[in-house]
Protein backbone atom coordinates (compact mmCIF):
# COMPACT_ATOMS: atom_id res chain seq x y z
CA UNK A 1 0.00 0.00 0.00
CA UNK A 2 0.98 3.62 -0.95
CA UNK A 3 0.53 6.36 1.67
CA UNK A 4 0.61 9.95 0.78
CA UNK A 5 -0.60 13.18 2.38
CA UNK A 6 -2.97 14.53 -1.06
CA UNK A 7 -4.12 12.19 -3.60
CA UNK A 8 -5.16 14.09 -6.71
CA UNK A 9 -7.56 11.75 -9.43
CA UNK A 10 -7.26 13.28 -12.79
CA UNK A 11 -4.24 15.25 -14.20
CA UNK A 12 -6.59 17.25 -16.56
CA UNK A 13 -6.89 21.33 -16.20
CA UNK A 14 -8.65 21.38 -12.68
CA UNK A 15 -5.94 17.97 -11.56
CA UNK A 16 -3.08 20.31 -12.73
CA UNK A 17 -4.68 23.53 -11.08
CA UNK A 18 -4.98 21.80 -7.74
CA UNK A 19 -1.46 20.03 -7.90
CA UNK A 20 -0.23 23.37 -8.49
CA UNK A 21 -1.50 24.50 -5.24
CA UNK A 22 -0.86 21.44 -3.34
CA UNK A 23 2.67 21.36 -3.79
CA UNK A 24 3.57 24.73 -2.09
CA UNK A 25 2.17 23.07 1.32
CA UNK A 26 3.70 19.34 0.25
CA UNK A 27 5.83 17.19 -1.93
CA UNK A 28 4.26 13.73 -0.27
CA UNK A 29 1.87 13.57 -3.01
CA UNK A 30 0.37 11.99 -6.21
CA UNK A 31 -1.12 12.52 -9.31
CA UNK A 32 -3.73 9.80 -10.97
CA UNK A 33 -5.05 9.56 -13.92
CA UNK A 34 -5.60 6.35 -16.45
CA UNK A 35 -6.00 8.35 -19.85
CA UNK A 36 -4.34 10.07 -22.09
CA UNK A 37 -2.01 12.75 -20.97
CA UNK A 38 -2.73 16.53 -21.64
CA UNK A 39 -6.49 17.88 -20.92
CA UNK A 40 -9.33 17.44 -22.66
CA UNK A 41 -8.69 21.57 -23.59
CA UNK A 42 -5.58 20.91 -25.29
CA UNK A 43 -6.28 17.54 -27.18
CA UNK A 44 -9.84 17.68 -27.76
CA UNK A 45 -11.44 20.45 -26.37
CA UNK A 46 -10.70 24.37 -26.49
CA UNK A 47 -7.43 24.62 -28.65
CA UNK A 48 -8.31 21.99 -31.56
CA UNK A 49 -11.52 23.30 -32.15
CA UNK A 50 -10.01 27.04 -32.79
CA UNK A 51 -7.65 25.38 -35.26
CA UNK A 52 -9.77 24.15 -37.07
CA UNK A 53 -12.62 27.24 -36.77
CA UNK A 54 -9.81 29.25 -37.96
CA UNK A 55 -8.90 27.55 -41.09
CA UNK A 56 -12.44 27.44 -42.01
CA UNK A 57 -13.22 31.25 -41.44
CA UNK A 58 -10.17 31.73 -43.26
CA UNK A 59 -11.33 30.37 -46.21
CA UNK A 60 -15.00 31.40 -46.29
CA UNK A 61 -13.57 34.86 -46.13
CA UNK A 62 -13.37 34.29 -49.52
CA UNK A 63 -17.16 34.47 -50.42
CA UNK A 64 -16.95 38.71 -49.74
CA UNK A 65 -13.87 38.64 -52.00
CA UNK A 66 -16.34 40.26 -54.99
CA UNK A 67 -17.56 43.17 -53.36
CA UNK A 68 -14.24 43.66 -51.93
CA UNK A 69 -13.07 43.98 -55.31
CA UNK A 70 -10.86 40.46 -55.02
CA UNK A 71 -10.82 38.08 -57.65
CA UNK A 72 -10.24 35.00 -58.07
CA UNK A 73 -11.29 33.47 -54.92
CA UNK A 74 -12.91 30.44 -57.45
CA UNK A 75 -9.27 28.88 -57.63
CA UNK A 76 -9.56 28.15 -54.12
CA UNK A 77 -9.97 25.18 -52.75
CA UNK A 78 -9.81 22.75 -49.51
CA UNK A 79 -7.24 20.27 -49.41
CA UNK A 80 -9.09 17.97 -46.09
CA UNK A 81 -6.11 15.92 -45.31
CA UNK A 82 -3.37 19.25 -45.18
CA UNK A 83 -6.47 20.85 -42.92
CA UNK A 84 -6.23 17.99 -40.52
CA UNK A 85 -2.88 17.37 -40.32
CA UNK A 86 -2.54 21.13 -39.36
CA UNK A 87 -5.38 20.56 -37.11
CA UNK A 88 -3.53 17.19 -35.64
CA UNK A 89 0.05 19.38 -35.29
CA UNK A 90 -1.10 22.50 -33.39
CA UNK A 91 -3.21 20.17 -31.17
CA UNK A 92 0.00 18.34 -30.54
CA UNK A 93 1.29 20.97 -30.04
CA UNK A 94 -0.81 22.38 -27.25
CA UNK A 95 -0.90 18.89 -25.78
CA UNK A 96 3.26 18.77 -25.75
CA UNK A 97 3.30 22.66 -24.20
CA UNK A 98 0.77 21.02 -21.61
CA UNK A 99 2.58 18.12 -20.48
CA UNK A 100 6.07 20.10 -20.70
CA UNK A 101 4.98 22.35 -18.00
CA UNK A 102 3.28 20.06 -15.77
CA UNK A 103 3.77 15.87 -15.98
CA UNK A 104 7.32 15.87 -17.22
CA UNK A 105 8.39 17.87 -14.06
CA UNK A 106 7.01 15.07 -11.90
CA UNK A 107 8.95 12.38 -10.79
CA UNK A 108 8.59 9.36 -11.31
CA UNK A 109 7.09 8.29 -8.44
CA UNK A 110 4.40 11.45 -8.50
CA UNK A 111 2.70 10.03 -11.49
CA UNK A 112 0.44 6.96 -11.22
CA UNK A 113 -1.17 5.99 -14.74
CA UNK A 114 -4.40 4.19 -14.17
CA UNK A 115 -7.52 4.66 -13.54
CA UNK A 116 -8.90 4.32 -9.75
CA UNK A 117 -11.66 3.82 -7.34
CA UNK A 118 -12.46 4.34 -4.25
CA UNK A 119 -12.58 0.98 -1.59
CA UNK A 120 -13.40 3.65 1.28
CA UNK A 121 -13.15 7.47 2.36
CA UNK A 122 -9.67 7.79 2.42
CA UNK A 123 -7.97 4.47 0.05
CA UNK A 124 -8.32 4.05 -3.31
CA UNK A 125 -6.96 1.13 -5.65
CA UNK A 126 -5.85 1.28 -9.33
CA UNK A 127 -6.58 -1.37 -11.86
CA UNK A 128 -3.62 -3.53 -11.07
CA UNK A 129 -4.91 -4.10 -7.31
CA UNK A 130 -2.34 -1.61 -5.49
CA UNK A 131 -4.10 0.30 -2.88
CA UNK A 132 -3.04 4.03 -2.23
CA UNK A 133 -4.37 5.10 1.10
CA UNK A 134 -4.74 9.43 1.10
CA UNK A 135 -5.46 11.60 3.89
CA UNK A 136 -6.95 13.68 1.43
CA UNK A 137 -8.19 13.45 -1.84
CA UNK A 138 -9.40 15.71 -5.01
CA UNK A 139 -11.79 14.25 -7.53
CA UNK A 140 -11.00 15.65 -10.92
CA UNK A 141 -11.71 13.25 -13.09
CA UNK A 142 -13.17 15.20 -15.86
CA UNK A 143 -16.30 14.45 -18.37
CA UNK A 144 -17.23 12.06 -21.69
CA UNK A 145 -19.69 13.13 -24.89
CA UNK A 146 -23.06 11.46 -24.25
CA UNK A 147 -23.49 8.74 -26.81
CA UNK A 148 -27.44 7.42 -26.36
CA UNK A 149 -27.62 4.15 -26.03
CA UNK A 150 -29.92 3.59 -28.71
CA UNK A 151 -27.63 4.63 -31.32
CA UNK A 152 -24.41 1.51 -30.24
CA UNK A 153 -25.90 -0.08 -33.36
CA UNK A 154 -24.65 2.33 -35.50
CA UNK A 155 -21.37 3.66 -33.05
CA UNK A 156 -19.26 3.17 -36.39
CA UNK A 157 -21.12 6.59 -38.23
CA UNK A 158 -21.30 8.78 -35.18
CA UNK A 159 -18.35 11.65 -34.24
CA UNK A 160 -17.88 13.24 -30.95
CA UNK A 161 -15.13 15.49 -30.41
CA UNK A 162 -13.02 12.53 -29.29
CA UNK A 163 -13.02 11.15 -33.23
CA UNK A 164 -13.71 14.27 -35.00
CA UNK A 165 -9.98 15.99 -34.71
CA UNK A 166 -8.47 12.31 -35.66
CA UNK A 167 -10.05 12.36 -38.96
CA UNK A 168 -8.27 12.76 -42.21
CA UNK A 169 -10.29 13.32 -44.62
CA UNK A 170 -13.91 14.85 -44.08
CA UNK A 171 -17.31 13.43 -44.50
CA UNK A 172 -19.64 14.23 -47.26
CA UNK A 173 -22.34 14.67 -45.16
CA UNK A 174 -23.17 15.22 -41.65
CA UNK A 175 -26.22 16.13 -39.24
CA UNK A 176 -24.79 17.91 -36.00
CA UNK A 177 -27.59 16.56 -33.18
CA UNK A 178 -26.92 18.82 -30.49
CA UNK A 179 -26.66 22.62 -30.78
CA UNK A 180 -24.44 24.13 -27.71
CA UNK A 181 -21.38 25.58 -27.82
CA UNK A 182 -19.33 22.37 -29.45
CA UNK A 183 -22.37 21.34 -32.21
CA UNK A 184 -22.49 25.02 -33.55
CA UNK A 185 -18.82 25.81 -33.77
CA UNK A 186 -17.80 22.39 -34.94
CA UNK A 187 -20.62 21.99 -37.36
CA UNK A 188 -20.57 25.61 -38.40
CA UNK A 189 -16.61 24.58 -39.17
CA UNK A 190 -17.58 22.05 -41.12
CA UNK A 191 -20.03 23.85 -43.17
CA UNK A 192 -17.32 26.21 -44.04
CA UNK A 193 -15.24 23.26 -45.14
CA UNK A 194 -16.98 21.92 -47.75
CA UNK A 195 -19.36 19.69 -45.54
CA UNK A 196 -22.92 19.53 -46.02
CA UNK A 197 -24.17 20.09 -42.83
CA UNK A 198 -27.60 20.09 -41.16
CA UNK A 199 -27.78 21.49 -37.25
CA UNK A 200 -30.51 19.59 -35.22
CA UNK A 201 -31.96 20.42 -31.81
CA UNK A 202 -35.07 19.32 -29.92
CA UNK A 203 -35.11 22.80 -27.95
CA UNK A 204 -35.91 26.19 -29.72
CA UNK A 205 -33.12 28.14 -28.67
CA UNK A 206 -29.71 27.76 -29.30
CA UNK A 207 -26.39 27.72 -27.02
CA UNK A 208 -28.57 28.10 -23.84
CA UNK A 209 -29.56 31.68 -24.78
CA UNK A 210 -32.34 32.30 -23.12
CA UNK A 211 -32.80 36.12 -24.65
CA UNK A 212 -35.24 35.65 -27.01
CA UNK A 213 -34.49 38.45 -29.42
CA UNK A 214 -30.64 37.07 -29.38
CA UNK A 215 -31.72 34.01 -29.92
CA UNK A 216 -34.08 34.77 -32.63
CA UNK A 217 -30.96 36.63 -34.27
CA UNK A 218 -28.33 34.26 -33.70
CA UNK A 219 -30.82 31.39 -35.49
CA UNK A 220 -31.58 33.93 -38.36
CA UNK A 221 -27.70 34.44 -39.56
CA UNK A 222 -26.52 30.58 -38.81
CA UNK A 223 -29.41 29.72 -40.78
CA UNK A 224 -28.30 31.46 -43.76
CA UNK A 225 -25.64 29.20 -43.85
CA UNK A 226 -26.57 26.10 -43.24
CA UNK A 227 -30.07 24.75 -42.29
CA UNK A 228 -31.33 24.31 -38.64
CA UNK A 229 -33.97 22.17 -37.46
CA UNK A 230 -35.47 22.87 -34.26
CA UNK A 231 -38.08 21.79 -31.72
CA UNK A 232 -37.54 18.42 -32.85
CA UNK A 233 -35.96 15.35 -31.65
CA UNK A 234 -33.71 13.29 -33.79
CA UNK A 235 -34.38 10.20 -34.58
CA UNK A 236 -31.57 7.81 -36.54
CA UNK A 237 -32.65 4.77 -38.90
CA UNK A 238 -29.75 2.38 -40.26
CA UNK A 239 -30.23 2.32 -44.57
CA UNK A 240 -28.99 -0.35 -46.98
CA UNK A 241 -26.00 1.93 -48.59
CA UNK A 242 -24.48 2.27 -44.86
CA UNK A 243 -25.53 5.72 -44.75
CA UNK A 244 -28.02 7.15 -41.89
CA UNK A 245 -31.63 8.79 -42.25
CA UNK A 246 -31.97 11.37 -39.68
CA UNK A 247 -35.21 12.41 -39.14
CA UNK A 248 -37.11 15.59 -37.16
CA UNK A 249 -40.55 16.11 -37.03
CA UNK A 250 -41.92 16.33 -40.57
CA UNK A 251 -38.04 16.72 -42.11
CA UNK A 252 -35.85 14.42 -43.04
CA UNK A 253 -31.98 14.02 -43.87
CA UNK A 254 -29.90 11.23 -45.26
CA UNK A 255 -26.11 11.71 -44.07
CA UNK A 256 -22.78 10.13 -44.22
CA UNK A 257 -22.18 10.74 -40.65
CA UNK A 258 -23.34 12.23 -37.37
CA UNK A 259 -21.54 14.66 -34.93
CA UNK A 260 -23.18 14.24 -31.38
CA UNK A 261 -23.07 17.24 -29.32
CA UNK A 262 -25.68 16.19 -26.53
CA UNK A 263 -23.64 17.33 -23.59
CA UNK A 264 -20.61 15.70 -21.48
CA UNK A 265 -20.95 13.14 -18.64
CA UNK A 266 -18.94 13.72 -15.62
CA UNK A 267 -16.57 10.78 -15.35
CA UNK A 268 -17.94 9.67 -11.84
CA UNK A 269 -19.94 6.64 -12.49
CA UNK A 270 -16.76 4.36 -12.03
CA UNK A 271 -15.05 5.61 -8.70
CA UNK A 272 -17.33 3.82 -6.59
CA UNK A 273 -18.54 7.18 -4.48
CA UNK A 274 -20.93 4.94 -2.49
CA UNK A 275 -17.97 3.62 -0.67
CA UNK A 276 -17.47 6.72 0.27
CA UNK A 277 -20.45 7.38 2.31
CA UNK A 278 -20.76 10.79 0.63
CA UNK A 279 -23.81 12.35 -0.01
CA UNK A 280 -24.30 12.01 -3.82
CA UNK A 281 -26.78 13.57 -6.39
CA UNK A 282 -29.62 12.26 -8.66
CA UNK A 283 -26.70 12.07 -11.40
CA UNK A 284 -24.07 10.51 -9.21
CA UNK A 285 -22.08 13.27 -8.64
CA UNK A 286 -21.31 14.31 -5.14
CA UNK A 287 -22.95 17.13 -3.35
CA UNK A 288 -20.21 19.82 -3.04
CA UNK A 289 -19.71 23.38 -1.27
CA UNK A 290 -19.07 25.36 -4.58
CA UNK A 291 -17.21 28.06 -2.57
CA UNK A 292 -15.00 26.06 -0.93
CA UNK A 293 -14.95 22.87 -3.54
CA UNK A 294 -15.52 20.52 -0.06
CA UNK A 295 -17.24 17.46 -0.37
CA UNK A 296 -19.49 17.58 3.13
CA UNK A 297 -17.61 17.75 5.87
CA UNK A 298 -15.17 15.34 4.54
CA UNK A 299 -11.35 15.76 3.72
CA UNK A 300 -12.32 14.83 -0.21
CA UNK A 301 -12.88 17.59 -2.87
CA UNK A 302 -13.81 17.99 -5.93
CA UNK A 303 -13.03 20.12 -8.98
CA UNK A 304 -13.71 20.65 -12.98
CA UNK A 305 -16.23 18.89 -15.27
CA UNK A 306 -16.87 16.11 -12.97
CA UNK A 307 -18.76 18.01 -10.71
CA UNK A 308 -21.14 19.07 -13.56
CA UNK A 309 -21.55 22.75 -12.67
CA UNK A 310 -19.12 24.87 -15.07
CA UNK A 311 -17.99 22.94 -17.68
CA UNK A 312 -15.63 25.49 -18.52
CA UNK A 313 -11.45 25.82 -18.23
CA UNK A 314 -11.55 28.64 -16.89
CA UNK A 315 -14.15 28.02 -14.26
CA UNK A 316 -12.02 24.26 -14.00
CA UNK A 317 -8.87 26.05 -13.15
CA UNK A 318 -10.59 28.38 -10.45
CA UNK A 319 -12.26 25.24 -8.63
CA UNK A 320 -8.77 23.62 -8.83
CA UNK A 321 -6.49 26.10 -7.01
CA UNK A 322 -9.47 26.34 -4.43
CA UNK A 323 -9.82 22.72 -4.23
CA UNK A 324 -6.06 22.36 -4.36
CA UNK A 325 -5.67 25.42 -1.58
CA UNK A 326 -8.34 24.73 0.70
CA UNK A 327 -7.60 20.94 1.24
CA UNK A 328 -3.97 21.60 3.09
CA UNK A 329 -5.62 24.26 5.20
CA UNK A 330 -7.35 22.98 8.14
CA UNK A 331 -10.42 25.10 8.03
CA UNK A 332 -11.06 25.85 4.03
CA UNK A 333 -11.87 29.38 2.84
CA UNK A 334 -15.27 30.24 1.17
CA UNK A 335 -14.29 31.65 -2.03
CA UNK A 336 -16.49 34.44 -3.95
CA UNK A 337 -17.16 32.77 -7.20
CA UNK A 338 -16.45 34.28 -10.32
CA UNK A 339 -18.80 36.61 -13.06
CA UNK A 340 -20.62 33.77 -15.35
CA UNK A 341 -18.93 34.33 -18.86
CA UNK A 342 -19.71 31.84 -22.01
CA UNK A 343 -18.67 32.13 -25.25
CA UNK A 344 -19.26 30.57 -28.28
CA UNK A 345 -16.68 30.82 -31.23
CA UNK A 346 -19.42 30.44 -33.69
CA UNK A 347 -19.57 33.69 -36.11
CA UNK A 348 -21.00 35.51 -34.97
CA UNK A 349 -19.53 34.98 -31.58
CA UNK A 350 -22.50 34.22 -29.08
CA UNK A 351 -21.30 35.29 -25.45
CA UNK A 352 -23.57 35.87 -22.13
CA UNK A 353 -22.46 37.38 -18.70
CA UNK A 354 -23.42 37.26 -15.79
CA UNK A 355 -26.95 36.88 -14.90
CA UNK A 356 -29.43 35.56 -17.42
CA UNK A 357 -32.25 37.52 -18.30
CA UNK A 358 -34.43 34.61 -17.18
CA UNK A 359 -32.60 35.01 -13.51
CA UNK A 360 -33.73 38.73 -13.77
CA UNK A 361 -36.60 40.81 -12.17
CA UNK A 362 -38.20 42.37 -15.04
CA UNK A 363 -39.95 45.06 -13.33
CA UNK A 364 -36.20 45.95 -11.16
CA UNK A 365 -34.20 45.49 -14.75
CA UNK A 366 -33.92 47.79 -17.74
CA UNK A 367 -32.47 46.73 -21.53
CA UNK A 368 -30.36 48.06 -23.98
CA UNK A 369 -29.60 47.00 -26.59
CA UNK A 370 -27.93 47.84 -30.67
CA UNK A 371 -27.89 46.18 -33.53
CA UNK A 372 -24.79 46.09 -35.51
CA UNK A 373 -26.13 46.19 -38.76
CA UNK A 374 -24.85 50.14 -38.80
CA UNK A 375 -21.59 49.68 -36.46
CA UNK A 376 -19.08 50.92 -38.81
CA UNK A 377 -16.33 49.06 -38.30
CA UNK A 378 -18.04 45.50 -38.39
CA UNK A 379 -19.38 47.06 -41.35
CA UNK A 380 -16.18 47.23 -43.14
CA UNK A 381 -15.21 43.99 -41.93
CA UNK A 382 -18.28 42.79 -43.98
CA UNK A 383 -19.39 40.85 -40.40
CA UNK A 384 -22.17 43.94 -39.28
CA UNK A 385 -25.27 41.06 -38.39
CA UNK A 386 -25.71 40.84 -34.97
CA UNK A 387 -27.41 42.24 -31.72
CA UNK A 388 -26.39 43.41 -28.06
CA UNK A 389 -28.18 43.57 -25.53
CA UNK A 390 -27.65 44.50 -21.99
CA UNK A 391 -29.03 44.25 -18.12
CA UNK A 392 -29.06 46.64 -15.87
CA UNK A 393 -30.29 47.31 -12.66
CA UNK A 394 -33.32 49.88 -13.20
CA UNK A 395 -32.84 52.21 -10.35
CA UNK A 396 -29.05 52.19 -9.59
CA UNK A 397 -27.76 51.45 -12.92
CA UNK A 398 -25.48 48.74 -11.83
CA UNK A 399 -24.45 46.65 -14.88
CA UNK A 400 -26.30 43.21 -14.04
CA UNK A 401 -25.88 41.17 -17.53
CA UNK A 402 -25.65 40.63 -21.01
CA UNK A 403 -26.09 38.48 -24.16
CA UNK A 404 -25.13 39.08 -27.67
CA UNK A 405 -24.58 37.67 -31.04
CA UNK A 406 -22.02 39.78 -33.07
CA UNK A 407 -18.65 39.95 -34.47
CA UNK A 408 -15.53 40.63 -31.83
CA UNK A 409 -18.55 39.08 -28.82
CA UNK A 410 -15.14 37.09 -27.23
CA UNK A 411 -13.73 40.75 -27.12
CA UNK A 412 -17.03 42.40 -25.50
CA UNK A 413 -17.65 39.61 -23.52
CA UNK A 414 -14.38 40.06 -21.49
CA UNK A 415 -15.16 44.03 -21.35
CA UNK A 416 -18.59 43.22 -19.78
CA UNK A 417 -17.43 40.34 -17.40
CA UNK A 418 -14.80 42.69 -16.12
CA UNK A 419 -17.05 45.65 -15.65
CA UNK A 420 -19.93 43.49 -13.41
CA UNK A 421 -17.03 42.08 -11.71
CA UNK A 422 -15.85 45.62 -10.80
CA UNK A 423 -19.75 46.63 -9.86
CA UNK A 424 -19.77 49.31 -12.70
CA UNK A 425 -22.82 51.35 -13.24
CA UNK A 426 -23.78 52.11 -16.92
CA UNK A 427 -22.52 56.07 -16.21
CA UNK A 428 -19.14 54.96 -14.96
CA UNK A 429 -18.25 53.01 -18.39
CA UNK A 430 -20.00 55.49 -20.06
CA UNK A 431 -17.11 57.65 -18.38
CA UNK A 432 -14.60 55.33 -20.43
CA UNK A 433 -13.13 56.37 -23.82
CA UNK A 434 -13.98 54.70 -26.85
CA UNK A 435 -11.71 54.94 -29.98
CA UNK A 436 -12.88 55.14 -33.24
CA UNK A 437 -13.57 53.12 -35.56
CA UNK A 438 -13.75 49.74 -33.29
CA UNK A 439 -16.04 47.53 -32.65
CA UNK A 440 -16.64 48.57 -29.08
CA UNK A 441 -18.14 51.62 -30.35
CA UNK A 442 -21.45 49.16 -30.56
CA UNK A 443 -20.93 48.72 -26.81
CA UNK A 444 -21.16 52.33 -26.15
CA UNK A 445 -24.20 52.83 -28.30
CA UNK A 446 -26.04 49.71 -26.30
CA UNK A 447 -25.15 51.42 -23.15
CA UNK A 448 -26.34 54.77 -24.38
CA UNK A 449 -29.72 53.03 -24.95
CA UNK A 450 -29.78 51.32 -21.62
CA UNK A 451 -28.90 54.66 -19.85
CA UNK A 452 -32.09 56.20 -21.69
CA UNK A 453 -34.12 53.50 -19.52
CA UNK A 454 -33.08 53.66 -16.46
CA UNK A 455 -34.58 55.35 -13.34
CA UNK A 456 -31.30 57.60 -12.30
CA UNK A 457 -31.12 60.65 -11.68
CA UNK A 458 -28.68 62.56 -14.20
CA UNK A 459 -25.65 64.76 -14.03
CA UNK A 460 -26.16 68.12 -15.61
CA UNK A 461 -22.79 67.75 -17.07
CA UNK A 462 -22.66 65.35 -20.46
CA UNK A 463 -21.70 61.36 -18.63
CA UNK A 464 -18.65 61.54 -21.13
CA UNK A 465 -17.07 64.52 -19.64
CA UNK A 466 -16.22 64.43 -16.05
CA UNK A 467 -15.12 67.29 -14.41
CA UNK A 468 -11.84 67.81 -12.15
CA UNK A 469 -13.98 68.72 -9.05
Amino acid sequence: MKKVEVAIIGAGSAGLYSMSQVKRFTDNFVLIDGGELGTTCARVGCMPSKVMIQVAEDFHRRTIFDREGIEGEEHLSINEEDVMEHVQDLRDTFVDRTLSHSIDLLPEDKLIESHVHFIDANTLQSQDGEQIKANKIIIATGSRPVIPTAWREFSDKILTTDEVFELETLPESVAVIGLGVIGLEIGQSLHRLGVKVTGIDQLNTICGLDDDEVNKTAIDIINREFPLWLGEPAEITCLENGNLQVSAGEKNIEVEKIFASMGRRPNVDKLNLESTGLELSPNGVPVFNPNTMQLGNSSIYIAGDCNADKPILHEAGFEGRVAGYNIMQEKPVAFKTKTPLAITFCEPNIVTVGAKLSELDPQKTAIGEVKMAPVGRALIMGKNRGLIRLYADIKTGKLLGASMACVKGENLGHLICWCIEMQMTVHQMLGMPFYHPVIEEALQAALYNLKSKLEVEETHWPLEIQPLN
